[in-house]
């Protein structure tokens, strides 16, 4: 339980830095570190976070959703510190719920696993459309609505999970 709550808490602060970045930009690729193993590197670090985001440089090349995006975050191998990845993507999203007349929207797609078996997230934040800026005023743009949870996106938690299971020792 412990692990899904630090889990939660790093999808969160992903959220809130790719929420930053505003609309319209590329994934993002974090790996996740355990706090401890930095506090003796970075002063100024928040100790109060189990882990913390590292963000990883993705070759500005690979679009969000493409499969292109789905074999590298597979094929990148992170070292044993690593305690789990985060990928945020935008992707275009079709709510189920509101029936078959509902319009695909923007949205934004959170995955995180950790190396424990069991421990994952999925997040989706929709992207509001120019009228719901407009009903909910001035500062609508910074509410973040998220909704999601475990089993959401089993590819890219496959994909996420495969990477961390790779020995970057056994690559060339």
């Amino acid at each position: 339980m412990r692990e899904q709550q630090a889990l939660n808490k790093a999808m969160l602060e992903a959220v809130e830095f790719v929420h930053a970045e505003g609309w319209d930009a590329p994934p993002t690729l974090f790996g996740l570190v355990p706090t401890q193993l930095l506090v003796d590197e970075l002063i100024d670090l928040d100790d109060s976070s189990p882990l913390t985001l590292v963000v990883q440089d993705l070759p500005a090349t690979i679009l969000p959703g493409s499969e292109e995006l789905g074999e590298y975050v597979a094929r990148t191998a992170w070292p044993n510190e690593v305690a789990g990845v985060i990928l945020a993507q935008e992707i275009v999203f079709k709510d189920a719920s509101e029936g078959e007349a509902a319009e695909p929207r923007p949205a934004r797609l959170f995955s995180g696993v950790l190396r424990s078996d069991d421990v994952e997230q999925t997040l989706l934040q929709m992207r509001l459309s120019d009228e719901e800026l407009e009903e909910r005023g001035a500062f609508a743009q910074d509410d973040i609505e998220l909704r999601g949870g475990p089993g959401v996106a089993p590819g890219v938690i496959a994909a996420l999970r495969y990477g961390l299971e790779q020995d970057p020792d056994e690559l060339v």
